[in-house]
């Protein structure tokens, strides 16, 4: 069967994830139009212009008009703009409900039937789990952030399309164009190479991760299967990837040698979830995330230490 090109709407496309994926979907030769109020980094879309395939719009996808404009003739649809992040949301409710939920409800009301939708939400709907249990997409979802529900409502308006795949994504790690030192993974690699030291509240927290590269291959391979996957919803994560964060932390100073681990206890952390996930749904289909911890470890122990990277995080 020929691989068909395709013309693909990225909204958030200059953002962590937006940006990895336009490059993967352009060097496939398909066609891509990349929306972005470039808020944070207007340089990680930059290796894009050169594409005669792509084209970038900077708009506001919140306004109803910009999004009857950039869903003519679209195929595919990947709706990656977002507060992304608990601590951002709670900074910006309005933002926050206007952009995660309003902007996609917006976007379900203009879609013609036969236009696919790929939705990426957090698996931290999941909030507080049980112990001795894995969260799968029967979990009832028990969202404990705003970002959090915002994101579990836009799932629901989502699968009031006809043409849909919703993945709950574990946390995200690794290197992107436009990159974030906020997510956990990456995070705990930057300081334990730029301070040698690492305070740990509530250690014992649970967390499913994934590399970015994954999610990538995830989302290539939900267009190439949609039929396959269509009007479902999937956690997609790394299976091995279920651990706590001392148990993270122990793999990054494999990594960082002179590095000190502190426990802080009698403090709390901002972020309440906690909980492991289960990821065989997809693997059964056919897709299994495979980048190591170790590997994406070691990656960004060698971006943090050899670049000069001016990080500005969502918050």
């Amino acid at each position: 069967m020929p691989n068909i090109k395709k013309r693909i709407l990225i909204t958030g496309v200059a953002g962590f994830i937006g940006s990895k994926l336009a490059t993967a979907l352009l060097n496939q030769g398909h066609k891509v139009l990349g929306v972005d109020l470039l808020k944070y980094d207007k340089a990680s879309i930059n290796h894009l212009y050169s594409f005669k395939n792509f084209t970038f719009l900077k708009e506001d996808i919140s306004k109803e008009s910009v999004v009857k404009k950039i869903i003519k003739n679209i195929d595919f649809i990947f709706p990656l703009a977002a507060l992304v992040g608990a601590p951002l949301c709670e900074k910006n409710k309005k933002e926050a409900i206007k952009v995660n939920l309003s902007s996609i409800k917006t976007l379900i009301n203009n879609l013609e039937k036969n236009q696919k939708i790929i939705y990426p939400t957090t698996n931290s709907g999941y909030g507080v789990g049980q112990q001795n249990a894995y969260c799968t997409e029967e979990t009832p979802l028990n969202p404990i952030s705003l970002y959090g529900k915002t994101k579990s409502l836009a799932e629901k308006e989502i699968s009031k399309h006809s043409n849909y795949i919703s993945f709950r994504l574990a946390t995200v790690f690794g290197y992107s164009y436009r990159m974030r030192s906020d997510l956990l993974i990456n995070n705990f690699v930057k300081t334990a190479v730029d301070k040698k030291k690492l305070a740990i509240f509530e250690p014992n927290f649970r967390r499913n991760f994934i590399h970015i590269d994954d999610v990538i291959l995830a989302f290539v391979f939900s267009i190439k299967n949609f039929k396959l996957l269509r009007n479902n919803v999937y956690n997609l994560g790394l299976s091995s990837a279920n651990i706590t964060k001392l148990e993270l932390a122990k793999k990054i100073k494999k990594n960082v040698k002179s590095l000190k681990i502190k426990i802080v206890k009698n403090k709390k952390d901002p972020d309440q979830r906690d909980y492991y996930v289960s990821n065989k749904k997809i693997e059964k289909k056919g897709f299994k995330a495979n980048i190591s911890l170790e590997e994406g470890i070691l990656e960004l122990v060698k971006v943090f230490e050899n670049s000069d990277l001016n990080i500005k995080n969502n918050y």
